[in-house]
């Protein structure tokens, strides 16, 4: 457990403004809330007493702009300090936060913006004011009012500057704390708007309890040193960035930085070198791959004293797996190799000071899994859902198993379905999805189980293994069921493909779309002396080509006959959450790259395998 701090009541009663207070008047001094204002510019830093005194400010501010306990205030935000302190000063105030993914369409927007009820939205600039005005003269839409961060960019509409300056003036400290003090744990805390792989943003509603229960529980999962920083670079629209960004730092009275920018979350860490590191599994992919191209320049002395030592590291690493105390002889040799050869290369790329690193939201491949092992880092895999408050299972120090991912966390229950489909209860899971009246549907059964839409087995130590989703296995054409994240993740391991689809829904045959890695592929033509002027090239050219041909057929070796991928494309542009094949969570959209590669699909099928 990292948090000995004194808990302000028991986990179960907790609220977000009791922590708070509890940080303010006894860790008033830390830090608690770091930003960059310019690429040239340091880092500013607020107190966990400066936040408190700042949330009060905005709260008034708010007030003063008629927000009222329950309603919904919508956010379009990056990771920036407004967008942070305001979710805390809506909790304040008992209205409710719900952020939006800045990636999000403007047909999506208008969903939300419609089935929240939201008569305010705060938004950061020019490039979300595009998709939020028109809802403003939109009738069927209740959004009233804009409130913009970057003045310059404003327009008619009300800034953030405004907003502090009438809080300031606005602000009395009794209303502040009468207002916080009515908070319940059953009140909601946020409600988060699920990215939509399949059709319309489905709104969670999650209570104080929930999230607090489920920060309280994960901590105790965890090992690290106090006030530890946290690295905050997904979107708070995400329900892992809420827990790690918001819920857990309160709870810790940790040290939150803010990267505004997602792709420059790779110099923060250099910078930064934390302790702790959280990443979705495509965030661990490219930093591997980034790694491997790094190794692949090195003499091959060096290399091969990588290779050594990633031996060792994995050996000690399948001792801590099986619960066994690592031989005193392999200890000796993996401290030796890592200081002399692990740390140096680690600390180029600020990853030598971790000591927690974890991972959730999608299966992440056994073999990104091992590569880090070599690294002595052991990657701690979660499950769960928007709707079980984020994690249901976790790995930790005290038990893991590669691959798995983990048992489940204090107070949860776990049952595997006829069909193999994982079912959840307890205390963390929601109480359904929010309804445009503002009610709430219930989305579990009569006994409290919740039906997560995953498919997976639990081993005889308790250990979750997750195989795909139940909407995403393939039924071909003669009856089987094939797990397209099994066939990917193992195509995947050869360092070429960074991304695959398998299709074969109702057909005899799976067929695949496979994508060159963007940082590996470059640096494997190099060292083979291939040349070639754009991604495009590269995917056309025959030693490639050969390769890729190697890469399906050592991956079709170790599948099943029915699991084996028959025909493929190579494709030369990675897949992001811009073009669309991408959710903002950085998952696969299947619906969408099968409809925007239909044609080449059938093309794969018009041919005999």
């Amino acid at each position: 457990m990292t948090t000995n701090l004194r808990l302000p009541g028991r986990p179960e009663e907790l609220t977000l403004p009791a922590l708070l207070v509890r940080n303010a008047a006894e860790h008033g001094e830390l830090p608690a809330l770091s930003w960059r204002e310019g690429e040239e510019d340091g880092w500013r830093t607020l107190t966990w007493s400066e936040v408190r005194r700042k949330v009060a400010v905005l709260a008034a501010g708010y007030a003063a702009l008629g927000v009222e306990r329950g309603e919904h205030v919508l956010m379009m935000m990056g990771n920036r300090p407004e967008h942070w302190l305001s979710d805390l000063a809506l909790v304040h105030l008992g209205a409710v936060p719900v952020t939006v993914y800045g990636t999000s369409a403007p047909e999506q927007i208008a969903h939300i913006a419609r089935h929240s009820r939201a008569r305010l939205a705060v938004v950061e600039g020019a490039r979300e004011l595009a998709r939020w005005e028109p809802l403003l003269e939109d009738p069927g839409v209740p959004l009233e009012r804009l409130v913009v961060a970057e003045a310059a960019e404003a327009g008619a509409h009300s800034t953030y500057g405004s907003l502090c300056a009438s809080g300031a003036r606005l602000h009395r400290a009794e209303d502040f704390e009468k207002g916080w003090r009515e908070a319940r744990p059953e009140d909601a805390l946020t409600v988060v708007y699920t990215s939509g792989t399949t059709g319309d943003p489905k709104g969670v509603r999650l209570t104080h309890r929930n999230l607090m229960l489920q920060s309280v529980r994960l901590d105790r999962n965890t090992e690290l040193p106090e006030h530890a920083e946290h690295v905050c670079y997904l979107p708070f629209a995400h329900i892992a960035e809420r827990i790690l960004g918001i819920y857990l730092p309160l709870l810790r009275a940790a040290h939150v930085r803010l990267v505004a920018d997602p792709t420059a979350v790779a110099g923060a860490v250099r910078e930064l070198r934390p302790v702790q590191f959280f990443g979705v599994p495509r965030v661990w992919e490219k930093l591997a791959a980034a790694v491997k191209a790094v190794v692949a320049r090195l003499p091959e002395e060096q290399r091969r004293a990588i290779e050594e030592a990633g031996g060792l590291a994995r050996a000690r690493a399948g001792h801590r797996e099986r619960g066994e105390e690592v031989p005193a002889a392999l200890e000796a040799s993996y401290a030796r190799v890592k200081e002399r050869v692990l740390d140096p290369l680690l600390e180029r790329a600020g990853l030598d000071r971790l000591v927690w690193t974890g991972s959730a939201t999608a299966p992440m491949p056994i073999d990104v899994v091992r590569f880090w092992a070599g690294w002595g880092i052991t990657i701690m895999d979660a499950w769960g859902l928007t709707e079980t408050s984020g994690v249901c299972t976790v790995n930790s120090p005290d038990g893991f198993r590669l691959g798995s991912v983990g048992r489940p966390i204090e107070g949860l229950e776990l049952r595997i379905a006829g069909d193999g489909e994982v079912l959840t209860r307890g205390a963390t899971v929601f109480d359904g999805y929010l309804r445009p009246d503002g009610t709430v549907e219930s989305a579990r059964d009569a006994e409290g189980w919740f039906p997560t839409g995953d498919v997976g087995r639990i081993d005889g130590d308790g250990f979750l293994w997750i195989t795909d989703r139940k909407k995403e296995l393939i039924i071909t054409s003669n009856g089987k069921n094939v797990s397209p994240a099994l066939v990917e993740n193992t195509v995947k391991e050869h360092p070429l493909i960074g991304q695959a689809l398998v299709h074969g829904d109702g057909r005899s045959y799976l067929v695949a779309l496979l994508v060159l890695d963007a940082e590996l592929a470059p640096a494997w033509a190099a060292a083979r002396g291939i040349e070639a002027a754009s991604p495009a090239e590269l995917a056309e050219h025959p030693a490639v080509l050969e390769e890729t041909a190697r890469a399906v057929a050592a991956a079709n070796a170790r599948l099943n006959r029915t699991e084996q991928i028959k025909r493929y494309r190579l494709l030369a542009e990675e897949w992001g959450p811009q073009t669309g094949e991408l959710t903002p969570s950085l998952k696969l959209r299947r619906r969408v790259v099968r409809e925007k590669y239909g044609s080449l699909i059938e093309e794969l099928y018009a041919a005999a395998p």
